[in-house]
């Protein structure tokens, strides 16, 4: 069972796209959008929560887009996923004592191991990782079923 919403999954893929194939020039939405194998307005959202989070960077104009606000060593997994499933609103669900006495307390620990875990993960690990499979190549297109 995944942990990760695709939502979050996405928002990594997207942050580490833009750090791989911004190389002295913004990573323009479309392009991004395009090799992900997603309609622009699917991937806005996401990119613009994450500029909001200082995570990324946009630049306006014709030849504008997305860059990184800072070096991808300082940059961690949990904290794109932190920023994009915070950015959702949460219903407010009244939870039976059961799941609040009881599951939730269970889990919690879980929880936070795995986000110890991806706070462990830079963005410089995954940057480094896609370049040694040639996920670099400006040609590459990923499809993303969200």
């Amino acid at each position: 069972m995944p942990r990760l919403s695709d939502k979050s999954l996405l928002a990594i893929a997207a942050v580490v796209d833009v750090a791989v194939h911004a190389r002295g020039a913004p990573v323009a939405a479309k392009a991004l959008a395009a090799r992900h194998g997603l309609p622009p307005r699917r991937l806005e959202p996401v990119l613009q929560a994450l500029v909001h989070a200082g995570v990324l960077k946009g630049v306006r104009g014709p030849r504008g887009g997305y860059e990184l606000a800072r070096e991808r060593r300082r940059v961690s997994v949990a904290e794109i996923v932190r920023v994009v499933e915070g950015a959702e609103e949460e219903k407010e669900i009244i939870l039976p004592p059961l799941v609040t006495d009881v599951v939730q307390p269970a889990v919690a620990a879980a929880e936070d191991t795995f986000d110890t875990a991806l706070d462990g993960v830079t963005l410089e690990d995954l940057c480094r990782a896609a370049d040694d499979k040639g996920h670099g190549s400006e040609h590459e297109r990923i499809d993303f079923a969200i």
